[in-house]
């Protein structure tokens, strides 16, 4: 395996099958390999200017990268975002204005971050494809777990399904996602609970949502290890991403999904 040094993180070309030196299972490499970065522990606002770093300064020819980390607690609010989804003043947690699309939520330990900073020209994604792979990535995820999760209609992310109505936490978000898309390339991504004080959630309207409850896999009675969850989840981002395979040819789509700026919701 190949390490690639940069920005406080060490990354990695992926490889079916083959474990890192950590002990992470690697991602299948096809036509066009993505590196994945693993930044540890790490201050939101060094995650944040990185990434729109990298964005601004990667060229036609720049890998696409998955970024792991885990964040202190932060809330942080889209470019649209209303502070009034933050209910309780002096929680002691910096809030922090962003430029992805959404509301406001939470990060914190215990949960799995994983930014994708993706060429969607490059890879013919549009918005609404690439919010889409997002979230099956993540109910694959949880379905290696026996955790039965689902979409929910205009309201991106991940939702405990509700089942025939007895399944406890039915209905509670479990996965958070928001993009930004500039010059055609993504950044932020997706934030899956894994085992956290989930108390910060109730001083907010998670994603806008009055009355959302928030859970982590540990709730549902699944506890395995953060990075064993970031390593399969890393994992499938990238097998759904390299469905799409990167290309040389990135006439923007009719539609103009992938336009100059724009933004999805978390």
């Amino acid at each position: 395996m190949g390490l690639i040094a940069g920005m406080g993180a060490w990354c990695a070309w992926s490889g079916e099958g083959e474990h890192d030196r950590r002990g992470f299972v690697k991602i299948t490499p096809m036509t066009s390999p993505i590196e994945v970065c693993w930044r540890g522990k790490e201050d939101y606002a060094t995650s944040f200017d990185a990434m729109r770093a990298y964005t601004d300064t990667r060229g036609p020819n720049g890998p696409d990268q998955l970024w792991i980390v885990q964040h202190p607690p932060v809330y942080t609010l889209g470019l649209a975002g209303d502070p009034a989804h933050l209910l309780v003043a002096n929680t002691g947690i910096p809030l922090v204005k962003v430029d992805r699309g959404g509301q406001i939520t939470f990060h914190g330990p215990g949960q799995v971050v994983i930014y994708l900073l993706v060429d969607l020209r490059r890879r013919k994604l549009g918005v609404r494809e690439m919010v889409r792979l997002i979230e099956q990535a993540v109910i694959d995820t949880l379905g290696a777990y026996n955790l039965d999760v689902e979409r929910r209609a205009g309201a991106p992310g991940i939702y405990v399904s509700q089942g025939d109505g007895t399944v406890a936490h039915a209905g509670a978000k479990i996965a958070a996602l928001g993009l930004k898309i500039r010059n055609g390339c993504s950044y932020h991504g997706v934030s899956l609970n894994v085992a956290m004080d989930l108390r910060p959630f109730e001083w907010i309207n998670p994603c806008g949502y009055a009355g959302l409850q928030t859970v982590d896999m540990a709730t549902l009675g699944v506890a395995p290890r953060w990075d064993e969850v970031a390593a399969r989840l890393a994992q499938q981002l990238g097998h759904h991403l390299e469905q799409h395979p990167a290309t040389t040819d990135v006439a923007p789509k009719a539609d103009q999904e992938t336009a100059s700026s724009a933004n999805a919701a978390a």
